[in-house]
Parts: structure tokens; sequence; C-alpha cells
């Protein structure tokens, strides 16, 4: 897993699709379904972890891209 795209295939698999259209609040209800489905077991504790790692620095990504905007 490398990709947000992938996570978003991951989530497919159970039935999950996420887009709101805030591009912020869609990768933390990503995470937070990531987080639901390693608690209940239906995903191993490294797909968990790759996801997280992976969201987690969309998240930043995106935040960088938000406050470049508010700056100009």
């Amino acid at each position: 897993m490398n990709s947000i795209y992938d996570i978003r295939k991951l989530l497919l698999k159970f039935g999950t699709v996420i887009y709101i259209g805030d591009r912020l609040a869609d990768l933390e209800l990503m995470e937070e379904e990531i987080m639901e489905l390693y608690q209940v077991k239906m995903i191993t504790k490294e797909q968990f972890l790759q996801s997280r790692l992976i969201i987690k620095r969309e998240i930043e990504k995106t935040k960088r891209e938000l406050d470049g905007e508010n700056d100009k």
C-alpha cells in the first residue's frame, strides 16, 4: 500500500466509499474507518500502520497546501 488510492481500494473491499468533497474531511473520515476496521480485526496490523502513515502524511500535506492558499 503506497497511496491514498490504495487505501480507497482497501476501504471499497468492505463497502466503504468516502467522498465528502472536502479533502481534509475525507482523509479524517478514512482514518476513522481504518481504525474501526483494525479494531474489529478486518485488516492486519501492517495494513493499519501503513494506512495511518499514508493518511497522516496526506493530512499534513493538505494542511500545508491550505495554509499556502490562505497566505495569498
